[in-house]
């Protein structure tokens, strides 16, 4: 929602009294514009309005306030207008026009987030694997990917940190971090309400309300969306909608700043995600009852239904900041989270009882984070000390029931149950010197201190799913696995660069940075499938350890950018080049598994590898140009912004579970070698307003889903093209829009399951093949109307 003029009055007024000395010199010669600037269409990120306001937009990617020309690192900041003039509806959709990276909702689900930055990520959202790219919510981490689809409202901007940041953001940074940044309260009464409605009968409500308490300098509000959506398919067996949204959120905010110097804010917020289970596409007919392919991609047949899908999390926060003195400035972060969320998987998406997977996860964490931030005129950085304690526990069934009978085991289930604790710790720090007016040095480094407890318990039933999951499934045999293991790890993450400032608005900066992801085991694995790994003979503990266990993946990433805002802010650009050396790498797979030798796999288990390393590197080019102001008529703007992205990523080795060599025949999952976009947008007063007109086309090479190509499962490159016309009223109190996503009705594979032999064809689990896909959004078309008061 775009705040009234009145709205960012303390949060501008704010935010100066926190700008680093470099900033505020640079900002003294450049008209600077408030932090939430109107921006009409995603791109790199230097705020320009369609105004005189143009001015450079404050990040605090380093932890602390700074102009984004002065970041040696690449970034790319998109405001909460920018995305709300462009019809965003959530943090997916801001890889569009991100340079070499990849989100997505995760197969099988609406709210778990799937991420990639330059090669770097995690599919599997298994608690006991580690994301890959850390996810942040006004500096609170979240440690794991459910509920992390965030829909945006609310927002002042968000941050797309890439490359690794082990120094700053600590462990599971190593692709880079995303910074989802709310807004801060206004010193004044004021209120928000934004209504959209669109084909596959969207409704959406948003609504938020700042109430100030007297002169007190206490600050009290909130916002909360309805968000709904009929499906784009339909699940033929059960009737319900598929692909369909039904989601609540609200956030509340108490907020004291009775002086420039300390500020104090806490938060609470809640989500319930109440949508369908999202059905897979089958890619193949049946193998056994030859079930056909169906014509709608978002249509499905699973029989799945218990448990029902639905996700909530909820979470509280507590920031004090306090500036201790001119240069000094103390930060604390406080918080807990919790999410519980249910799903029917239907992996082969087929009535039939056969490769169904009824999961249960509940995650909860606690975190503290304490920042010493310095600034004066020559010298600034930071020191802190964070500490995190998290759990994890993911509780499935695989109901094989056809395999079963069979096999003459009525109900055939395989029940899993993984717990993961987490508890780590860490003191940092990132000191920038400016030696010079047009030199400057940054070092940093970060020490880690991560331990990991873990329980994997597997063991087949029969007569059902088991009670946790409405059934009445016994146990059979002794389990195949239980299985309890603590490990430690212990990482210093450096970084450094070195820039140079020809200029106050150029920065040419050569930079190092470490990252590294924490280890653990396989919340999957099968301890009896263990082979006698160290080769004394015997199959002991020693080796099950060893067999379940993986270690932590790192990577060093040198990057050569540059950094300008040039012609009095009307173009701006940022340039970067990268290497990587990717070792360790951490590689979640899941094999079926024949466990009385009769050829057909009753079950599947997990088999997690530290696969080898690989090398990446690439190019990204963004830039934001104004072409032209006061051409037409005056106060127009006409404006053209892109994004171009190239990545290479090869393993030079790769170890298969026979121990074999396979680099040469795997590919990176999730990473397209290419990613482009372009944005040409014109504003332009009109109506007792400014009216805006935007279109975007971004295009994405091929898209392997899994390190193991399958022609029929990885996606071709694609392009989409979206349109938008948006409104808004001189006085700031009225706004409409017109938005339209994915113009040619594209359908582009984001993820999948595959359980077929890419030899023979063949089943790898269950009895009829699973080749399994989840598709993009279609074609949507919506209108908005908001009123703010």
């Amino acid at each position: 929602m775009t705040p009234s003029h009145d709205t960012t009055h303390r949060e501008t007024a704010m935010s100066a009294t926190r700008t680093t000395s470099r900033a505020r010199r640079y900002l003294l010669g450049i008209a600077a514009a408030p932090l939430a600037a109107a921006l009409p269409s995603p791109a790199l990120a230097q705020e320009t309005a369609a105004s005189d306001a143009d001015g450079p937009i404050i990040v605090t990617a380093r932890r602390r306030d700074e102009t984004l020309v002065e970041v040696p690192l690449s970034v790319t900041a998109i405001s909460g207008e920018q995305l709300e003039s462009v019809g965003a509806l959530d943090i997916t959709e801001i890889a569009e026009s991100v340079p070499n990276v990849t989100f997505e909702v995760s197969r099988g689900t609406n709210s778990t987030l799937t991420t990639f930055i330059r090669g770097v990520g995690q599919q599997d959202p298994v608690g006991g694997f580690e994301n890959g790219v850390g996810l942040y919510v006004d500096d609170v981490y979240y440690n794991r990917p459910q509920a992390a689809v965030l829909d945006i409202f609310d927002v002042e901007r968000i941050e797309v940190l890439r490359g690794p940041q082990g120094t700053l953001y600590g462990r599971n940074t190593i692709g880079g971090a995303i910074k989802f940044v709310t807004r801060r309260l206004s010193d004044s009464s004021t209120g928000a309400f934004r209504f959209t409605a669109g084909n596959h009968g969207q409704l959406d409500g948003v609504a938020s309300l700042a109430l100030p308490i007297g002169d007190s300098g206490f600050y009290i509000g909130g916002a909360t969306a309805l968000l709904t959506r009929e499906g784009y398919g339909e699940n033929l067996t059960t009737g319900e909608n598929n692909y369909n949204k039904d989601v609540f959120a609200a956030r509340l905010s108490m907020e004291f700043a009775p002086n420039d110097d300390l500020f104090i804010r806490l938060t609470g917020d809640y989500t319930d995600d109440r949508s369908n289970a999202r059905g897979g596409h089958r890619l193949i007919p049946g193998l056994q009852s030859g079930a056909p392919v169906l014509e709608n991609e978002f249509d499905t047949r699973g029989g799945l239904q218990n448990p029902r899908q639905r996700v909530e999390a909820q979470g509280a926060a507590l920031t004090v900041e306090y500036q201790v003195a001119d240069a000094v400035r103390l930060r604390n972060i406080l918080a807990y989270r919790e999410d519980e969320g249910s799903t029917p998987i239907d992996f082969d998406a087929l009535p039939a009882r056969d490769v169904d997977v009824p999961a249960i996860y509940l995650n909860d964490q606690f975190s503290e984070e304490f920042q010493i931030v310095y600034d004066d005129d020559t010298f600034a950085g930071l020191l802190g000390f964070y500490y995190l304690d998290a759990n994890s526990v993911t509780n499935f069934d695989v109901i094989l029931a056809t395999t079963g009978a069979l096999l003459g085991l009525p109900g055939l289930t395989a029940k899993t149950f993984g717990e993961v604790d987490t508890e780590t710790w860490s003191v940092f720090g990132d000191f920038t010197w400016d030696i010079v007016e047009q030199f400057s040095v940054s070092v940093g480094g970060r020490y880690t201190h991560d331990e990991r407890a873990a329980r994997v318990f597997r063991q087949s039933m029969i007569f059902g799913p088991s009670p946790d999951f409405g059934g009445e499934g016994v146990f059979i045999g002794n389990p195949t696995s239980d299985f309890n293991g603590e490990a430690t790890f212990n990482r210093f993450t450096p970084r450094a660069s070195l820039s140079f400032r020809p200029t106050p608005d150029q920065n040419l900066y050569v930079s190092f940075s470490r990252g590294f992801k924490g280890g653990g085991f396989d919340p999957r694995g099968q301890s009896t499938a263990a082979p006698d790994v160290d080769g004394d003979g015997d199959r002991d503990a020693d080796d099950i350890y060893e067999f379940m266990a993986f270690d932590p993946e790192s990577v060093d990433s040198y990057e050569l950018g540059y950094r300008a805002s040039l012609f009095d802010n009307a173009v701006n650009l940022a340039l970067a080049g990268f290497y990587a050396d990717y070792t360790d790498i951490q590689v979640p797979g899941s094999i079926g598994v024949d466990a009385d030798g009769d050829g057909v796999n009753e079950s599947f288990i997990g088999v997690t590898t530290n696969a080898g390393a690989a090398t990446i590197w690439g190019v990204e080019f963004e830039g934001q140009a104004r072409l032209a102001r006061d051409f037409m008529t005056p106060g127009d703007r006409l404006g053209f912004n892109w994004a171009l992205g190239y990545v290479n990523a090869e393993y030079d080795e790769f170890i298969d579970a026979f121990g074999n060599d396979v680099a040469d025949i795997r590919v990176f999952q999730n990473t397209p070698e290419w990613t482009l976009s372009g944005t040409l947008d014109y504003n332009f007063p009109a109506f007792g307003g400014q009216l805006g007109l935007a279109t975007t086309v971004s295009y994405r090479s091929e898209t392997n889903q899994f390190e193991v190509p399958n022609a029929l499962l990885d996606q071709p490159s694609y392009a989409l093209w979206d349109a938008s016309m948006t409104w808004n009223s001189d006085d700031d109190h009225w706004s409409l829009g017109l938005h339209a996503k994915n113009l040619t009705d594209e359908r582009y594979i984001v993820s999948g399951y595959n359980f077929i032999n890419p030899v023979t064809g063949g089943p790898t689990l269950g009895r009829e093949g699973v080749l399994t896909a989840y598709y993009g959004d279609p074609f949507r078309i919506f209108v908005t109307a908001g009123m703010r008061f």
